[in-house]
């Protein structure tokens, strides 16, 4: 085991990735075509109307698969949400200068030849507009635990399991494959990568959306996404500043607070929205919560002018569009109500206001402040000319903003992308344990138990974690059974898998955020009991291996994703070596002063 001093003094001895250190430097218009470009842009904005201006500055949500004729379901709830029934009506009523997809509970993601057509429909509507102005579509594909685009698309690892393969050629590999599919289903801003540095276990909210605990690490890997995704076109976007790497609340519910010093900050949180600045990140999301050394006066980092523009755009130098997170979540309508929110965060630097929660309430409350003269029609012109700047860099305002069946099917899910994908997930399985050489199993018609937590996949709730996995031990040759026992088994549902156990030649056994009163630490340890290899694999977090005492094989995925699910089962079946190391350090359950498995650890069949 390897002893570490306190949670205190490990934040304290967190690397500084120094920009240049990253290996990707951004470029930048010259002067004179920087001032010919914003001349081009100013005339497209002088023929905008207040209110078609104020409309350039909000990303609102919607419901349906359609610009204009969406199922009667999407219509009514359009109607109950928003006052319009599509999404059109929606571009007309506000001037909204762009939208953000959502799978699930918004329903604007079925196929991608859907996704491209629905694209073209909110590019129709908005070159309808008195000011014809194409939208900038988003989308939050960060991949691995948080996919938005799934069947059809081609599913990648997500930011700690690249962490994990430490590649910036992967990273950056990934970036442009997902770059060019979203470019091709008319999609031109991603908010990604996360560049938040994730130093506490108990993050609820950030976690495996980290690429890892070291900030100079961190960088690098963001830096080479930031380039990835714009070298193809795409606007990436580092989230969350000034960084949420370091809470045990979640923003959605409630309003955290880093407790970092100046100090922590500058060392643990501030390198890779560093890098990502250098490497010519054209949009940066802010985060709702507060950071009491840089702003004492304890308002969320999205309304404070100290941190947006006192730290962002002054001491960073960062020039791009800033992105306020969702206006829905709890942490920035704390103090506030939804029609002074918008306005505080416009006057605390903010460019984009993202997924209000009333659009009505939103879009009036910035309309009564610019014309009391609360926020300057100059202030307002800032942050049009930034986002028509994106839009120009995007490619919309310089050519067509629709998008062809035809290169969808060409593009989006292509066999190459697919194939690189896979070669990526198998070099960030990571073997933790291996005692006695219980890995990797014998090759032929070995039977396997699958049993354990199954949650469905971030794209598809009809598929699932245990079932799949066994499918792809199956396509490896082996004899498979299957039982999803959930996150809370109960004892006869443990009961159940240990009778499954029996006769089998290995179990494996998947978990998903085990904690210390975690009803999967008993059926791992039943299992155990049955004198049958037990194989563990953690399909989320890393640190689950810390409440699982006695076992003598256990692998860490960082997702349930198809790709990755398919990596590890090759990996346990010796397909492939595991090369993935740790990106962040696995302390133990019961004394986090101790380090079980250091960031960087992982072995090999050879070890």
């Amino acid at each position: 085991m390897h002893r570490s001093p306190s949670r205190r003094a490990v934040l304290a001895s967190a690397t500084v990735a120094a920009a240049s250190a990253t290996g990707v430097v951004g470029v930048t218009a010259t002067p004179a075509v920087a001032h010919g470009r914003d001349r081009r842009l100013r005339t497209i904005m002088s023929k905008m109307s207040v209110e078609a201006k104020i409309g350039q500055l909000f990303v609102p949500y919607f419901y349906g698969t359609s610009a204009t004729t969406p199922s009667q379901f999407d219509q009514d709830r359009n109607l109950k949400e928003l006052g319009v029934r599509t999404v059109a009506e929606l571009i007309a009523k506000y001037h909204v200068g762009g939208v953000v997809y959502f799978s699930g509970w918004a329903n604007n993601i079925q196929d991608p030849r859907q996704v491209a057509e629905l694209s073209n429909g909110v590019q129709r509507a908005s070159l309808a507009l008195p000011t014809p102005v194409p939208s900038l579509i988003s989308v939050d594909q960060e991949h691995g635990a948080n996919v938005r685009i799934g069947g059809g698309a081609t599913q990648l690892p997500g930011a700690m399991a690249l962490g994990a393969g430490r590649s910036y050629s992967d990273a950056w590999t990934a970036a442009r494959i997902s770059g060019t599919e979203l470019a091709a289903l008319g999609i031109h801003q991603n908010f990604a990568p996360v560049a938040d540095v994730n130093v506490d276990p108990a993050n609820p909210v950030i976690n495996v959306r980290s690429f890892g605990a070291d900030a100079r690490d961190v960088g690098r890997m963001v830096a080479a996404q930031v380039t990835g995704y714009q070298q193809v076109g795409v606007v990436a976007c580092a989230k969350h500043f000034p960084g949420h790497g370091d809470t045990g609340e979640d923003s959605h519910t409630g309003l955290p607070v880093i407790t970092h010093s100046r100090e922590e900050w500058e060392r643990i949180d501030a390198p890779p929205f560093r890098a990502a600045i250098a490497a010519g990140v054209d949009s940066v999301m802010t985060a709702h919560l507060q950071v009491p050394a840089l702003d004492p006066s304890n308002e969320p980092a999205t309304l404070s002018p100290t941190i947006l523009q006192g730290v962002l755009r002054d001491e960073l130098g960062f020039e791009g569009v800033i992105v306020t997170d969702a206006l829905n979540m709890r942490g920035v309508r704390t103090k506030y109500g939804d029609d002074r929110v918008p306005v505080l965060a416009l006057k605390a630097g903010a460019d984009q206001l993202l997924f209000p929660p009333d659009i009505a309430v939103a879009y009036q409350g910035v309309l009564t402040a610019v014309r009391s003269g609360e926020i300057s029609e100059e202030r307002l012109d800032e942050s049009v000319l930034r986002i028509l700047r994106l839009k120009d860099k995007a490619g919309l305002l310089s050519g067509s903003p629709y998008v062809s069946p035809k290169e969808v099917d060409r593009v989006v899910g292509a066999r190459g992308h697919r194939i690189a994908a896979a070669r990526i997930a198998e070099r960030t399985t990571t073997l933790l344990v291996n005692e006695g050489r219980t890995l990797p199993l014998r090759r032929g018609r070995q039977k396997l138990l699958v049993v354990g937590a199954s949650p469905a996949f971030p794209t598809d709730a009809t598929r699932s974690t245990v079932p799949e996995l066994a499918a792809a031990f199956e396509a490896l040759g082996y004899r498979t059974t299957h039982l999803a026992t959930g996150p809370a088994p109960d004892a006869a549902k443990i009961d159940e898998a240990v009778a499954a156990a029996r006769g089998r030649d290995a179990v494996v056994v998947t978990t998903d955020n085990v904690g210390a009163t975690s009803a999967q630490r008993t059926l791992v340890a039943r299992l155990l009991a049955t004198g049958v290899p037990v194989i563990h694999l953690a399909v989320r977090n890393p640190y689950d291996i810390a409440h699982l005492g006695g076992v003598r094989a256990s692998l860490a995925a960082y997702c349930w994703t198809e790709v990755e699910l398919r990596a590890a089962a090759r990996v346990i079946a010796g397909r492939v070596e595991p090369r993935g190391r740790l990106p962040v350090p696995v302390q133990r359950a019961d004394d986090p002063a101790e380090v079980l498995f250091p960031t960087g650890y992982g072995l090999s069949y050879d070890d």
